[in-house]
C-alpha cells in the first residue's frame, strides 16, 4: 500500500491541531510540496478540489506514513469517510504532487467532493487556519 499522504490542512505539522500532533507520531515528514488543484475555505478547515489548470496549486506537505493501514483507517475517519459512499464530503484518491526538490511523487490526498459553490477560495492555495 502507497505511504505517502499529502496533506494542506488541519493535519499540517504548522496548524497546531490533535490530528496533526498523532499524524506527526506515526509518520515521517519529508517535506512541503504542491498539487494541482483549488483550496476552498470550509470555516474552520479547507477543502481541496481537483482542477484541470496547471496554474492552480494547493501548497502543503508529504508525509510517509510507518503504518499506512493503520494511519489511513483512522485518517478515513476524521474525514468522515464511511462505507456508505454517497454522504462523504471527501474522498481519499492517488495524485501526484510535486516536492520542493522538484521530485514527482505519487500520495494520498483527501479531495472535497461536496458543492463549492458560493465558498470563498483559499488565497495561493496556501491554508493558514485563519481563513473562513
Amino acid at each position: 500500500m502507497n505511504p505517502h499522504l499529502f496533506v494542506y490542512g488541519t493535519l499540517l505539522s504548522s496548524a497546531g491541531h490533535p490530528m496533526g500532533a498523532r499524524l506527526g507520531r506515526e509518520a515521517r515528514l519529508i517535506g512541503e510540496a504542491s498539487i494541482e488543484g483549488r483550496l476552498y475555505s470550509l470555516g474552520r478547515y479547507p477543502g481541496l478540489v481537483d482542477v484541470v489548470d496547471r496554474e492552480s496549486r494547493v501548497h502543503g506537505e508529504v508525509f510517509v506514513l510507518n503504518s499506512p493501514t493503520v494511519s489511513l483507517a483512522w485518517l478515513d475517519a476524521y474525514e468522515r469517510i464511511s462505507s456508505n459512499n454517497a454522504h462523504n464530503d471527501y474522498e481519499r484518491c492517488e495524485r501526484k504532487v510535486l516536492l520542493m526538490s522538484g521530485q514527482e511523487l505519487t500520495v494520498w490526498v483527501y479531495l472535497y467532493r461536496a458543492s463549492v459553490r458560493g465558498l470563498p477560495t483559499v488565497p495561493q492555495g496556501r491554508w493558514s487556519g485563519r481563513h473562513g
